[in-house]
């Protein structure tokens, strides 16, 4: 980490603040507005809970990312000569990413808002995954074929959506494995020198942790679909736009680090679409089948449960460092 550290630590703080600071406002406005999540079906709350945490993680995120973009458009500082020429080289890299953070969130607030079906909401996604991956960042896996790295970079981005969209089924869960892999992608990326990346991860880490106390381990806010959504496709890009195999990281199988800090969520989607596929229900339609309910019924808090799987994402996670 020869790159100072200190400007890690400020996009960390600033997305931490921002969205801290923010939420309650954000939470004014949703109750103004009626923008919330009324109790019902496979709901614990007994009064409405205004879906904040999407707009409080957005602001977090694009705030800060704002203002240091501002920063090194004036030039100011001479220290930061290599976000300079990273922002020179990938910049149209993180406008796409930012267009489409705010695509993302977008449709998550429209399903908040009108509850859409599950095909224009899939259309949703895919026209967001297509966006990012047609602006030059894509999963190849030393496969030396266009179609094929468009194939896999679009299937994944779906399913890291959908999973922490699944996963926001507890107060804290979505938000907080949110939090332990963008922290996770932060350092990696950091201690093989990719700067943005980095910045990029400890603004999602910020934005993710300050919006933490606001849900868990009460819930004075939700993510929403609007946030879940967010946060998928955040932690998507964040495994697609570090480079796992370089020449200071020759490792073949270092392209399988997403999958170690990404291995709760991931295996929570996959086990409950089978789940369904099983017994014979749609793939799409809620159910209390979630590694996090199963806890539940063993014995465990709800709260307990949460810090569990986190301690479990954060133990297989930390794999990816070796």
């Amino acid at each position: 980490m020869s790159f100072p550290f200190n400007l890690y630590l400020a996009a960390f703080a600033g997305a931490f603040l921002t969205s801290l600071v923010s939420l309650p406002a954000w939470r004014k406005w949703c109750l103004r507005t009626g923008l919330v999540d009324d109790p019902g079906h496979r709901k614990i709350h007994a009064a409405p809970v205004p879906l904040a945490g999407g707009l409080a993680v957005l602001t977090g995120l694009l705030l800060p990312l704002a203002a240091g973009v501002i920063l090194l458009a004036s030039k100011i500082s001479v220290p930061l000569h290599p976000l300079e020429h990273g922002l020179e080289k990938r910049g149209l890299e993180l406008a796409a990413i930012a267009f489409g953070a705010v695509g993302m969130f977008t449709l998550g607030w429209l399903d908040d808002k009108h509850e859409l079906k599950p095909l224009p909401k899939f259309l949703g996604q895919l026209a967001i995954a297509i966006l990012v991956a047609a602006a030059g960042k894509r999963i190849t896996l030393f496969v030396p074929n266009v179609a094929f790295s468009y194939a896999v970079t679009i299937l994944w981005m779906l399913a890291l959506i959908n999973a922490f969209n699944f996963m926001d089924n507890m107060n804290g869960l979505c938000s907080g494995l949110g939090a332990i892999a963008a922290l996770q992608f932060a350092f990696y990326s950091a201690a093989y020198g990719q700067y943005l990346v980095a910045l990029v991860a400890f603004l999602t880490a910020g934005a993710l942790l300050g919006f933490l106390p606001h849900n868990f381990p009460q819930a004075r806010a939700f993510l929403g679909d609007a946030g879940s959504h967010l946060v998928g496709y955040l932690l998507a890009v964040l495994a697609v736009l570090p480079h796992f195999y370089t020449r200071q990281n020759p490792r073949p199988l270092a392209v399988l680090s997403p999958l170690l800090i990404l291995a709760v969520p991931l295996g929570d989607l996959v086990g409950v679409v089978l789940w369904r596929w099983r017994a014979g229900k749609p793939f799409y339609v809620g159910d209390n089948n979630h590694l996090s309910h199963r806890l539940v019924r063993l014995g465990l808090s709800r709260s307990t449960a949460v810090l569990l799987i986190w301690l479990l994402a954060a133990t297989i996670g930390s794999l990816a460092f070796f």
